[in-house]
């Protein structure tokens, strides 16, 4: 299944010798500004919205399908099924077998890939502008006629458990796990054992049946290519695409949650942090220490009904400056003091996943199990400061140039182009940010980072992931007075409300 997952992996420097490469390296210059063309919109009589970016640089061309309906719309015990259904796309046609689509993308020198987010779905495909038009045949029927047959979503579902069966004894995949319904309220986008083996093709096709829908989409067209041939091409692939009856015209997101382990009404133990939720793994040869913290502030910011205008929230560019600086890369603040510092871990890191409406906020790193506890004190200790310490312009101008800087990279592919029309088109953002985007980075200052944090990233839950027999005195002796909810790994069941099998007491 191929779902996005970020990770963060560092190399390995002596400490010494990082901090006196660290002071040799030379202030940043300005950043660059980025200036991409217009992008020029239209709209089929079946509702798809077109877009199109021109990039004459190399005859290649990006085309890229996003419908907005991901894991988010999905039932708890359906988990997983917003990507199944993308994945299950490739797997075969009315016309075509998965072996015909991979064979035919492949002669033509493309590649095609399928995959669902929490906020969306997808389709995409990078080709030479010659064989555009044979692979848009492909990639039409790809999307248009999927025939989800039983043979091949028992051997997807077959490779699907043996993957996430493999995953679940990962300490940092379970850190993870556990934060999607401990903290946030949601459920695992790839699923659980549970809801994937309970999949069926009825399922898939109810989702493709409601979900996919032109009027829910855009095709996206990036690279050497012209508007005029975009929107001929469009409607000759898909023109012929029907929208939705008015009865399914409206996605409901039903989502069949059990009581929220995340309330409003559990006690904070403390000013900085809310819990301690330890998964006992014996035996772990590494315990992953995460922290979690859902946040009410999500990319986009919502207007008037009872059509809202929507625009970047003002909170968007200030929580990309902090994350830079906590857990943005090797030279963080997390990394700097549990990797290069200590020798704790091998990286830690942070990062935002962002709704319409709020975001996930997470920090991970991987560690012995006999200095979990004082990795929880450290990550915990980062934060604090992040709330309360002034940011010297020494530290914040190098952080946003990594920001500004690995933008302008992305934006240089035109298939990196088009993911970041598609993060625009999928929360309804003008395209214009594009070019706002640099300039926006660059005029956040340390006193709006600083209340961020103290608005949002205090109250959150440590999770660790480890053999709890080693580091547990250590735990209590770091955090006194406080309860530590444990469950043991072959006890865990993450559809519960308490995380354990109904049948353990």
């Amino acid at each position: 299944m191929k779902m996005k997952i970020q990770s963060s992996l560092y190399l390995v420097f002596l400490g010494a010798l990082a901090f006196s490469v660290l002071g040799q390296i030379p202030e940043p210059g300005p950043a660059k500004s980025v200036n991409v063309p217009p992008v020029i919109e239209t709209k089929l009589k079946n509702g798809l919205t077109v877009a199109v970016v021109e990039k004459h640089s190399s005859p290649v061309v990006t085309v890229q399908l996003v419908i907005r309906a991901g894991a988010g719309i999905e039932e708890t015990k359906k988990a997983g099924l917003a990507n199944f259904t993308a994945d299950m796309l490739t797997k075969g046609t009315t016309s075509r077998t998965a072996e015909q689509i991979a064979e035919g993308m492949e002669f033509l020198g493309a590649s095609i890939d399928t995959g669902a987010g929490w906020n969306s779905s997808s389709v995409s495909m990078t080709v030479t502008s010659d064989k555009l038009d044979q692979a848009m045949a492909i990639m039409s029927d790809v999307v248009l006629n999927p025939s989800f047959t039983q043979k091949e979503l028992d051997l997807m579902k077959s490779q699907s458990l043996d993957e996430l069966k493999s995953n679940l004894t990962q300490p940092s995949f379970l850190g993870s796990y556990v934060a999607s319904a401990y903290s946030f309220d949601e459920h695992p986008a790839g699923g659980t054992p549970q809801s994937l083996e309970a999949m069926n093709r009825k399922d898939l096709l109810d989702f493709y049946k409601d979900a996919y829908d032109p009027a829910r989409a855009v095709l996206i067209f990036t690279g050497d290519i012209l508007p005029a041939k975009a929107r001929t091409i469009a409607n000759t692939f898909f023109g012929a695409w029907k929208p939705k009856p008015a009865e399914r015209k409206e996605i409901i997101a039903s989502m069949d949650k059990a009581p929220t382990t995340a309330a409003e009404n559990v006690p904070v133990t403390s000013p900085l942090f809310k819990r301690i939720f330890v998964l006992d793994v014996p035996q772990s040869g590494q315990a992953s220490v995460t922290y979690a913290k859902s946040i009410n502030e999500g990319r986009v910011r919502f207007g008037s009904t009872p059509r809202p205008a929507v625009s970047i929230n003002k909170s968007y560019y200030p929580a990309l400056a902090l994350n830079s600086v906590l857990g943005g890369g090797y030279s963080s603040r997390l990394n700097l003091e549990i990797r290069i510092k200590r020798g704790l871990s091998y990286g830690a890191g942070s990062n935002f996943s962002w709704r319409s409406d709020s975001s996930n906020f997470t920090t991970r790193t991987q560690t012995k199990n006999i200095s979990a506890a004082e990795v929880a004190e450290l990550v915990l200790a980062e934060i604090k400061k992040l709330t309360e310490t002034p940011i010297s312009n020494s530290e914040l101008v190098p952080r946003k140039s990594v920001i500004t800087g690995n933008f302008g990279r992305n934006l240089e592919t035109s298939a990196g182009l088009a993911a970041a029309i598609a993060d625009l088109y999928t929360f309804e953002i003008g395209t214009a940010e594009l070019n706002k985007y640099v300039a926006n980075v660059g005029v956040v200052t340390d006193d709006q980072i600083r209340e961020f944090a103290k608005a949002n990233l205090k109250g959150g839950d440590v999770i660790i992931v480890g053999d709890y027999s080693v580091f547990k005195d250590d735990l209590a002796k770091r955090f006194p007075n406080v309860k530590i909810d444990v469950v043991k790994v072959d006890e865990l069941n993450i559809e519960s409300p308490t995380l354990r099998r109904s049948d353990v007491p």
